[in-house]
């Protein structure tokens, strides 16, 4: 009995969060304040990676030799 008032209780949270947009609205869903950062993990990532490859992108990293004496 319990396990089911927990159950309903959990679908009414998850049910309760769901809403509708407008038309006009959606457009503020392409905004680009609305856009996620990068993930720590990512920005280690590709830090780690253009260390050991002695080399980097685009991204704005250090570029340089292997021997870290950049």
């Amino acid at each position: 009995m319990k396990r089911k008032i927990l159950l309903l209780a959990l679908a009414a949270l998850a049910l309760g969060s769901c809403t509708v947009v407008k038309e006009y609205e959606k457009i503020n869903l392409n905004d680009p304040d609305m856009e996620l950062g990068a993930k720590k993990i990512d920005l280690f990532e590709n830090n780690f990676q253009a260390y050991r490859e002695a080399a980097s992108g685009a991204n704005g990293g250090k570029t340089g030799g292997g021997c870290g004496c950049n």
